[in-house]
């Protein structure tokens, strides 16, 4: 069973005691430290904080059952592997089935590994309207390039060795080509200044852009529901196992 928010229908009743669900919703965010694979169910279900209906609720439960089901499952950390970064971004553009605004709801997410371990992810609705899925993706490749140089600098700190550049994984040509063109030509001119630090990162040498098909997405997982094989899939990229599995 998929850990994903189901397309829920836009009417339902209001509850009358939206405190069971906000108290529940709170509780998942902070498993989501432990368990990524529920982390873009949880940021759709706390954008209902506010007012929260039967279906929203109906959907929480349904999570917990899943989490009842694999009450075994997490993430595996290796103890030999290369300390290289890697990350995986990607934006889920005008997609929203909860507005007719479809560009006010758009989610970015990544996922960040050290060799084969997973150390950080996001889900999180982007502030900014973006005009295109091109903007959109930028955006979020511009928000993992920040992680990533956050994360660098914490490598330092430790002593840890990092000489190469970290490599960031993106499905979307036309962000890439925007990253590798110099030019500020009119169809980015409108894209603020601070999205541009992928640019200058890839400049300075610290980050290298990569092509990745969209079947092989790992970051698809935190921005969009997804078929449970294509899920299961992913879960397995991300490092997350379940002890209870016979071997």
């Amino acid at each position: 069973m998929e850990a994903n928010v189901a397309l829920m229908p836009i009417g339902s009743d209001p509850l009358k005691d939206p405190t069971r669900y906000r108290r529940l919703v709170g509780w998942l965010i902070y498993l989501t430290i432990t368990r990524p694979e529920i982390k873009y169910a949880v940021n759709t279900l706390s954008q209902f904080m506010h007012e929260p209906r039967m279906h929203h609720f109906e959907t929480a439960r349904r999570l917990l059952h899943y989490l009842k089901g694999a009450l075994g499952q997490g993430l595996l950390f290796p103890s030999h592997g290369p300390l290289h970064l890697t990350a995986y971004c990607d934006a889920d553009w005008a997609r929203c089935p909860f507005t007719r605004r479809l560009l006010d709801r758009i989610s970015t997410g990544y996922c960040i590994f050290l060799g084969k371990s997973l150390i950080s992810w996001k889900s999180k609705k982007q502030v900014t309207i973006s005009r295109s899925s091109a903007e959109a993706e930028y955006r979020s490749m511009a928000a993992t390039t920040c992680e990533l140089t956050w994360l660098r600098y914490l490598l330092r700190d430790l002593q840890v060795e990092h000489n190469q550049p970290a490599t960031l994984l993106c499905d979307n040509k036309a962000a890439l080509y925007i990253t590798a063109n110099p030019v500020y030509h009119e169809r980015t001119k409108h894209i603020e200044l601070d999205c541009h630090t992928v640019r200058e990162r890839i400049q300075n040498g610290e980050i290298k852009t990569v092509h990745v098909q969209t079947k092989h997405q790992v970051a698809d997982i935190f921005t969009k529901p997804l078929p449970a094989l294509l899920f299961q899939s992913h879960l397995g990229k991300l490092g997350v196992i379940d002890i209870h599995t016979p071997t």
